[in-house]
C-alpha cells in the first residue's frame, strides 16, 4: 500500500516509489545518505535541466536517484554497494543538470568522484568504500548498475520511464512494464514487444531533446551562464556555479550585472527568444542582427543504449539515425 506522501526524506525507514510503485526498506547507510547535503542537494536540481523552465518535466534528480535505487532493490536488493551508489551517482550534477555541462571543463562524473570521495568517512561507518562507489560509476567495477555490453542500464531505464510518464508518452504503467523486465549482466533484458516499446521510449526522450521547448531554455541558460562567467571580474565564478542549486542559479543571474535584464526577460517571456528555421541560419549570420542577439548550441551526444531481447542487443535503423545526425547545431536570435 503506497503511503499518504511519497516523501523524499526516508520516514519511517521507507521509500516509496510511485513512478515503479515499489516500497524500498531503507538500509541505516541509505537512511544516512538521504539526510546529506550531496544528496538533499539533489531535491533542487532539475533532471530535465532548463526544460523544466518550459516542459511539464519538472522532477528533480533526487527523485530520479531514488527510483534508480528502487530498481536496484527489486533486481539486486542484496547489494549494498550497488543500493549505495544508485542514490550517489548524481551528486556531481551541475544546476540544472546536464544543461551547463562542460561549460569552463565542468564535468559532471569528475564532480561526483569528488563528492563521493568527501563522503568517505559516512560511507566507511556502514562497509562502504568511496573508491568502490566512484569505481561502480565509471564502470570498473562490474554492478547491477554497470552494463558489461553497452546496453540499456537502470539509470537511463529509469530516466526514459520518468520522462515518458512526465510527457504522455507511456503505453503501460511503468510498474506493469516491469514485471516483464529481467537484469542481465546490467543490462535490461526483455521480450520483444517490450523491448520495442523501450526503444520507442528512448527514441522520444532524444527526439525531445532537440525540440525547441528543451532547445530554447538550454541554449539561453547556457548563453547567461557562460556571460556570467566572462571577463576579467567575472560576476560568477566556476567553483560558486558548481555548487549551487537551480534556484540560487537563477536568483544569482537576476543580481548578476552582467546578465540581470536578460535573465528577467528570459524568465517573464522565453518565446522572445526563436529558433531559427534551418534556410535563415545563413542569411542571419551573413545579413542578420549582431552576434550579441545570436545565440548557437550544439547537441553532440544522446543517449539510446537499447536494451537487449533474450540477450541479444536490439538495434534498430531510427536510433541509429539519430547517432548519425549528431553533432547538431542549432542557433537562436533574441527578438
Amino acid at each position: 500500500m503506497s503511503p499518504d506522501a511519497a516523501d523524499t526524506l526516508g520516514i519511517d525507514g521507507r521509500w516509496f516509489d510511485p513512478l515503479w510503485r515499489i516500497t524500498v526498506e531503507l538500509s541505516p547507510l541509505e537512511q544516512a545518505l538521504l539526510d546529506s547535503w550531496p544528496v538533499r542537494r539533489l531535491g533542487s536540481i532539475a533532471h530535465a535541466g532548463a526544460a523544466s523552465l518550459t516542459t511539464t518535466q519538472t522532477y528533480s534528480r533526487l527523485e530520479h536517484s531514488l527510483g534508480v535505487l528502487a530498481l536496484v532493490a527489486h533486481f539486486a536488493p542484496e547489494d549494498q554497494l550497488a543500493r549505495a551508489s544508485a542514490l550517489l551517482h548524481d551528486v556531481g550534477h551541475l544546476p540544472f543538470s546536464h544543461t551547463l555541462e562542460g561549460i569552463e571543463g565542468l564535468d559532471h562524473h569528475e564532480l561526483g568522484h569528488t563528492r563521493v570521495r568527501a563522503m568517505g568517512e559516512l560511507l566507511a561507518q556502514h562497509g562502504i568504500d568511496a573508491d568502490d562507489v566512484n569505481a561502480v560509476d565509471d564502470g570498473r567495477l562490474a554492478s547491477p548498475l554497470t552494463s558489461s555490453r553497452g546496453g540499456m542500464k537502470l539509470d537511463h531505464l529509469d530516466s526514459f520511464l520518468r520522462s515518458g510518464q512526465a510527457h504522455g508518452r507511456t503505453r503501460d504503467l511503468p510498474s506493469t512494464l516491469l514485471e516483464r523486465l529481467r537484469l542481465h549482466d546490467g543490462t535490461v533484458d526483455t521480450d520483444p514487444r517490450t523491448g520495442a516499446e523501450l526503444v520507442r521510449l528512448a527514441v522520444a526522450e532524444a527526439r525531445a531533446q532537440r525540440s525547441p521547448a528543451d532547445v530554447l531554455p538550454v541554449a539561453v541558460l547556457r548563453h547567461l551562464v557562460t556571460t556570467a562567467l566572462s571577463g576579467e571580474d567575472p560576476d560568477l565564478t566556476v567553483a560558486e556555479l558548481a555548487e549551487m542549486t537551480d534556484d540560487e542559479l537563477l536568483t544569482a543571474l537576476r543580481r548578476c550585472p552582467s546578465t540581470a535584464e536578460e535573465a528577467k526577460a528570459f524568465r517573464h517571456h522565453p518565446l522572445n527568444w526563436r529558433l531559427l528555421a534551418e534556410h535563415d541560419q545563413h542569411d542571419e549570420t551573413e545579413h542578420g542582427p549582431s552576434q550579441a542577439a545570436r545565440v548557437e548550441h550544439q547537441i553532440t551526444r544522446t543517449y539510446l543504449d537499447p536494451p537487449s531481447v533474450d540477450g541479444e542487443l536490439l538495434h534498430t535503423r531510427e536510433a541509429e539515425d539519430l547517432r548519425r545526425g549528431l553533432p547538431l547545431v542549432f542557433v537562436l536570435r533574441r527578438q
